[in-house]
């Protein structure tokens, strides 16, 4: 048997083993921090108490039921030793005949320490929560103050970063303090609070094209969020937000959706790294100088399409093609056939920005408003695992969007960590 270790149960990951499941002469084993897969484009829903968590997560091991060459492995991956072609994980080591690394990106806070420990990140399912309960704890305490500047604060929401999650995130909040919030908190009356999206790049959604951005803005300067460009998150000290113009803003809460970084990989050589500390592969997505360790998603950046010289945007598009083709690749080197390079098919990218209203670039062009909207809901209740969780999400987005009023606004917080 082959044994092939996958570390990461992402987009890439998952779709590398779907492509491997029920091959002869092949074992997979997936290691993963989590017993779940989930689906990062709407941590952003569940923050803002729209849809549960269960709605984006699926458990592995019943993924992969059924599946007989497949396994699964709850850790943390410590180090890669190639030598030996083990892996060391915080809860054991193991060996392989083929590694892959798909685990995906980290938020990168840039080196600033003061916005590691007090800015809140949206990158997992636990940011997600904690995030949540922060907004709503935040509420119930602005409830009940009777001081104005505290309240202000209490109720001031700044979102750091322009792109995708940091434009949703707006939006999402936005359309919540209008109209849930008001209803859900009538002591506050007309209390002021702003939500701020600071972005550093002159533009909102930077990758997406004009008339993407410029609806954005539209739509979410309509909406009243106060939107600052131009201008970075420099420090956030005593309740304030210090942007890089010197401007502060009070506040109790900021949103860190402003970057990633690659996830760090202990035991491989210096200069398999590039920019961003991602993992630099050729195009069969194999690392440089290591022909039995592959990297794919996120975490890796692959120079030799010659329409992405850079590297490949990170998107969840390129995650699942790169998973798919390497499943097949890996199967060809397990029967000593030729592999496959791998060519990047741009599918196009989208994002919510209110209620009815998302913006779509589609490779023939682009297109906003309900359609978009439409499409926006179709399009992310594909990917999700698992039938029933694609139902779920359909009735709940149907039903919260009707009655604009979803009945998630729970504070749930454990009595000791697990």
């Amino acid at each position: 048997m082959t044994r092939i270790i996958v570390v990461g149960g992402g987009f890439a990951g998952i779709n590398l083993i779907k492509g491997l499941a029920g091959k002869k002469g092949i074992e997979v084993v997936l290691v993963d921090k989590n017993n779940y897969h989930f689906f990062p484009p709407l941590l952003y829903q569940v923050a803002t108490a729209f849809i549960e968590p269960s709605n984006i997560t699926y458990p592995f091991r019943k993924m992969f039921q059924g599946k007989q060459n497949v396994r699964f492995y709850n850790g943390t991956l410590l180090s890669v030793d190639d030598e030996e072609k083990q892996i060391i994980t915080d809860s054991g080591r193991l060996n392989y005949d083929f590694l892959v690394l798909a685990m995906g990106t980290e938020t990168n806070f840039y080196g600033l320490e003061t916005l590691k420990t007090k800015a809140l990140p949206i990158k997992t399912i636990e940011d997600a929560l904690y995030l949540r309960n922060h907004l709503l704890m935040n509420m119930e305490k602005a409830v009940k103050t009777t001081n104005p500047q505290e309240r202000t604060k209490l109720l001031n929401l700044v979102i750091a970063g322009g792109g995708p999650t940091g434009v949703e995130l707006a939006g999402m909040a936005g359309e919540m303090s209008k109209s849930i919030f008001r209803k859900d908190y009538p002591e506050l009356g007309e209390a002021a609070g702003n939500i701020y999206l600071v972005g550093s790049g002159d533009k909102l959604l930077g990758p997406m094209s004009k008339k993407a951005q410029q609806e954005s803005y539209k739509q979410l300067f309509k909406l009243g969020i106060q939107i600052k460009l131009g201008v970075a998150v420099q420090d956030y000290m005593n309740d304030e937000v210090i942007l890089s113009n010197g401007e502060k803003i009070s506040t109790c809460s900021l949103i860190w959706a402003s970057g990633v970084v690659a996830a760090n990989v202990n035991g491989l050589p210096d200069e398999s790294r590039g920019r961003g500390g991602r993992l630099k592969v050729d195009e069969y997505n194999s690392i440089s100088g290591i022909d039995s360790i592959f990297a794919i998603g996120d975490i890796c950046c692959q120079t030799t399409d010659k329409h992405y010289p850079e590297g490949h945007p990170q998107l969840a598009q390129v995650a699942i093609q790169q998973g798919e083709l390497l499943a097949a690749n890996l199967v060809n080197l397990t029967d000593n056939k030729r592999m496959k390079p791998f060519t990047y098919v741009n599918k196009g990218s989208m994002a919510i920005i209110t209620k009815y209203h998302a913006v779509v670039d589609l490779p023939f062009g682009s297109f906003k408003g309900y359609f978009a909207w439409l499409t926006w809901l179709f399009v992310h209740i594909i990917p999700i695992a698992g039938f029933r969780n694609k139902a779920k999400l359909a009735y709940n987005w149907i039903w919260s969007f009707l009655t604009n009023d979803p009945n998630l606004r729970l504070i749930i917080r454990a009595k000791k960590d697990l």
